[in-house]
């Protein structure tokens, strides 16, 4: 009785392992099966890639002394996005400068001449002749202000309408409005040449090719 049972258990022993087998050989086979744990993430092996996080300083000297090593690699960034921003790199100008319809209205600007970018200068003087105690420069430099602020007024209402007529010749379907680019061009116009950012491209000898 002890050797038909046994004989009776032997054939269920050699079907399991031979289904353990199979189970194995398909795993190895199809290697789109899930492998029991969750893909990790790109963030955590570039983590892992990049190596740790240094902690965080202890104290504020330590703190300290990190900014101060660090601070080089900060202004040589610092210089590099304002030289980009100068030569006029749309991707480090602000949102009012980005585009070819504001750099173009930038060239027809930079290529003229206008008395409104000597106000700043002409105000300084203007203020100190008033410290003067002579009612007669007083009246003088009150008249010569309101004749500044009327030309300025003047010149600006003209060069809004110049830098329009531009626009719409060359950029057609922009969609900007006509009192945003007047005014565009009036405050790029009050700058002195040398501080206008970005740098100007073109010069007054220039006035012919930009328009």
């Amino acid at each position: 009785m002890k050797f038909l049972r046994r004989n009776s258990t032997e054939p269920t022993t050699v079907a399991d392992e031979r289904g353990n087998d199979e189970r194995t050989s398909a795993k190895e086979a199809d290697p789109t099966r899930p492998k029991g744990r969750p893909t990790p993430k790109r963030r955590e092996a570039e983590g892992k890639k990049r190596g740790p996080v240094p902690p965080p300083p202890k104290t504020q000297r330590e703190a300290f002394k990190r900014m101060r090593r660090n601070k080089p690699e900060r202004r040589r960034a610092a210089a590099e996005r304002r030289e980009r921003m100068m030569a006029g790199d749309d991707r480090y100008l602000l949102p009012r400068d980005r585009g070819p319809v504001r750099a173009h209205v930038r060239d027809v600007v930079d290529s003229r001449r206008h008395l409104m970018g000597l106000f700043m200068p002409l105000v300084l003087v203007v203020f100190a002749i008033s410290l003067v105690r002579d009612p007669l420069l007083q009246q003088l430099a009150t008249v010569f202000c309101l004749a500044l602020l009327v030309t300025m007024v003047f010149e600006g209402i003209m060069l809004g309408r110049l830098v329009n007529k531009h626009v719409r010749a060359k950029f057609p379907d922009a969609g900007e409005r006509s009192l945003s680019l007047g005014w565009y061009a009036f405050v790029r116009a009050m700058q002195l040449r040398k501080l206008r950012v970005p740098r100007p491209r073109v010069t007054p000898k220039d006035a012919a090719r930009v328009g």
